[in-house]
């Protein structure tokens, strides 16, 4: 089971860093950016978003709307009542471990940004 979940965090990282360097280095070159540079700023800003994210969800209330509730509709909640729930211990474990991914994601991000940037050296 955590061999498992080592290979699903590790291919989720993989994904995340290759779009993130994709996207910043095709916006870089764009710009007349050097390549390192225009990816170690992708890994910085979506490293910092990733942990502000992981940050918001750690952070939710306790109250969850109801598994059968169809939304808000189309003018939100001025002409529909909401029917909402107490969280279950489910809730807060699942949002507790999805801000740690989000956390560890974002911090290695973070790393990766300040290995690729030229600017200071690492030695």
């Amino acid at each position: 089971m955590i061999r498992a979940a080592v290979l699903r965090f590790t291919g989720l990282l993989l994904a995340i860093s290759l779009g993130t360097f994709v996207l910043s280095v095709a916006v870089g070159l764009g710009n007349g950016s050097s390549t390192l540079r225009s990816a170690s700023v992708g890994f910085y800003i979506v490293g910092s978003l990733l942990l502000l994210f992981g940050f918001f969800v750690a952070n939710r209330g306790p109250v969850r709307p109801q598994a059968n509730d169809p939304g808000a509709g189309l003018f939100g909640p001025l002409f529909q009542t909401r029917m909402l729930r107490w969280a279950t211990a489910e809730d807060v474990g699942e949002s507790l471990n999805m801000s740690a991914v989000f956390v560890v994601l974002g911090l290695v991000l973070i790393i990766l940004g300040a290995v690729t940037d030229t600017r200071y050296p690492l030695f």
